[in-house]
């Protein structure tokens, strides 16, 4: 006599976990809640922020802001020529952002900030995390994982950081010239989203790569919010 298996009851089957679109929204919504509880945006929020956190949040950010760059390279030149889109993609992206930094010592200095000391800052504990899995992951052979690092990066240029730079005018009274940088990566980082979405879309991530996706925007949302959470340390 032979006997089969039973189904397994509906509330004990494997959850769906959904497109990757939807896990990427998850994503995006535990950082969200993240950064309200970070000090200085919160600061930012109810409108006790100072010119002095600014300061402190720009010298913070130019200590990893300059390793985009150099990780998106890295990250191009370990894309085979079965990933062509992504190796092009990368490298495009690279020249785009290999400046952004000097816009940052602009804004930096447009308030006060001496040049020579934030050049000679170090990263704090999250911005050596982040920049540290940046660089380990870009070695990696096709590290398409780290389209969810993109996802989490140029998404908080589109959609907060235009937001923050409009608040620290309206509580500092700042002028352009001295949130250049946020303003900016509002329209850059948008473009770069679109494009993002262009290929998470294009039917080339299969399941896979798409666990790997995920996976990367948890810990790079994660590792970002923590440089906010650490300025100076």
């Amino acid at each position: 006599m032979t006997t089969s298996t039973p189904a397994a009851p509906a509330d004990l089957a494997p959850a769906d976990p959904g497109t990757l679109a939807d896990r990427l929204a998850e994503v995006w919504i535990e950082l969200e809640e993240r950064l309200e509880r970070v000090p200085v945006l919160s600061r930012l929020a109810d409108g006790t922020v100072t010119i002095h956190d600014y300061e402190r949040l720009l010298f913070n950010l130019r200590q990893q802001v300059v390793d985009g760059s150099p990780w998106i390279s890295r990250a191009a030149s370990n894309f085979d020529i079965d990933h062509f889109t992504l190796r092009a993609a990368a490298i495009r992206h690279a020249e785009e952002e290999h400046r952004d930094y000097l816009m940052l010592e602009r804004d930096y200095v447009a308030i006060g900030g001496s040049l020579a000391e934030l050049r000679s800052g170090r990263k704090n504990l999250g911005s050596e995390a982040l920049s540290g899995y940046m660089f380990h992951y870009a070695d990696r052979p096709n590290p398409v994982g780290l389209l969810g690092a993109m996802f989490i990066i140029e998404g908080l240029g589109a959609k907060r950081a235009a937001g923050w730079a409009a608040r620290f005018q309206e509580v500092l009274g700042l002028a352009d010239n001295q949130v250049h940088f946020m303003q900016y990566h509002q329209q850059a980082d948008s473009e770069h989203t679109g494009d993002l979405e262009a290929i998470l879309t294009s039917g080339i991530i299969d399941d896979a790569a798409a666990d790997e996706i995920v996976r990367c925007a948890q810990v790079v949302a994660r590792l970002y919010a923590l440089q906010l959470e650490e300025l100076d340390r």
